[in-house]
């Protein structure tokens, strides 16, 4: 099969993805074998790709949004069932015992394990998952919009549940890409006014269009905040998004990786229980009621597909910023 390795980590434009043939890989008992149509493309590939993310095995095939069909399962696996469309997302495997598992806080799990890091992901024409860690998904999307559910929209979700939004609060959102753009819409959804800022005209003009009441390249929005989101991966954002929320706010910090964090002023950016909080991969729980929010609520996905072949291009692409909403992936083979 066809398929993108990490190689060697370094900035986006020393190319390091490289393109290789390996074998189909076998699933193991408690996988399945799936054939992949189509992986969203995500920021935290680029820290990968990058070294911001340390590697945690040489050659990993990126790629934690992936859509596709169960080929073959393994020894121990009833369901899924082969030709079931199935997702799978970040967190690939949890120990089940430990004493986050244990209260339903997996995604802090010391034993966690996750695809295209620990594991190889989707930039491949197959890959193979554990049957418990893949996803039943919604109808009604084709398979480049439902792609980046799987992260961006998952993450997002729970960004959204940790900076405590209330009924009809004031939401900042701060960066505006794959889950900036769709958890902008679960929060319209459910009554929020939402205040974007982003220095992406063209994300500027999606917001809009999607019902924000504002977006705005810098400075603070047009009120004070109830709560925000930080999607940038970019720590100069802290105080001021801090600065903007009124008293009792919350900011949840959304990325894997930020860049370093300013010093801040109690007075002005945390006094009055101001919040801020990070947001740590996510559960399985998050994932099934996110998709289940999906098929109620119709998401307006904005993609930009590339073919595997040039899996490079939109990395840099993403690095760039030279698209709106998500990228994604689409194999030959699908």
């Amino acid at each position: 099969m066809s398929a993108w390795r990490v190689e060697r980590p370094g900035p986006i434009a020393t190319r390091p993805l490289r393109r290789v043939t390996l074998p189909i890989p076998e699933p193991a008992d408690d996988e399945v074998l799936i054939r992949v149509r189509a992986c969203a493309v995500c920021r935290t590939d680029l820290h990968l790709a990058e070294g911001d993310l340390p590697p945690h095995r040489p050659g990993t095939v990126p790629g934690h949004e992936v859509v596709g069909t169960v080929e073959r399962l393994g020894a121990g696996v009833s369901d899924p069932v082969v030709g079931d469309r199935v997702g799978v997302a970040w967190l690939r495997r949890t120990c089940g015992t430990c004493r986050y598992c244990r209260r339903g806080a997996e995604n802090l799990c010391p034993g966690s394990r996750y695809t295209g890091w620990d594991a190889d992901g989707g930039y491949a024409e197959f890959c193979v998952a554990p049957a418990a860690y893949v996803y039943r998904l919604p109808d009604g999307y084709a398979d480049d919009e439902v792609a980046p559910l799987l992260c961006a929209g998952i993450i997002g979700y729970r960004a959204l549940r940790r900076c405590e939004l209330p009924p009809g609060g004031r939401l900042g959102v701060y960066g505006f890409g794959g889950s900036g753009h769709l958890a902008a819409q679960v929060a319209i959804a459910e009554g929020a006014t939402v205040h974007v800022v982003t220095r992406s005209r063209a994300a500027r003009e999606l917001a809009l269009s999607l019902g924000a009441a504002s977006a705005s390249a810098d400075g603070p929005p047009p009120e004070p905040l109830d709560a925000a989101i930080l999607f940038a991966p970019v720590g100069t954002l802290v105080p001021p998004a801090l600065a903007a929320l009124d008293r009792g706010g919350t900011l949840a910090i959304a990325g894997i990786h930020l860049t370093d964090i300013p010093p801040l002023h109690y007075a002005e950016h945390l006094f009055q229980e101001r919040r801020l909080c990070s947001v740590t991969a996510n559960t399985r729980e998050d994932g099934r009621q996110f998709l289940d929010l999906a098929r109620r609520h119709r998401l307006r996905v904005s993609v930009t597909g590339y073919p595997l072949a040039e899996a490079d291009t939109a990395l840099a692409d993403l690095a760039a910023e030279r698209f709106r909403g998500a990228a994604v992936l689409h194999s030959t083979t699908a």
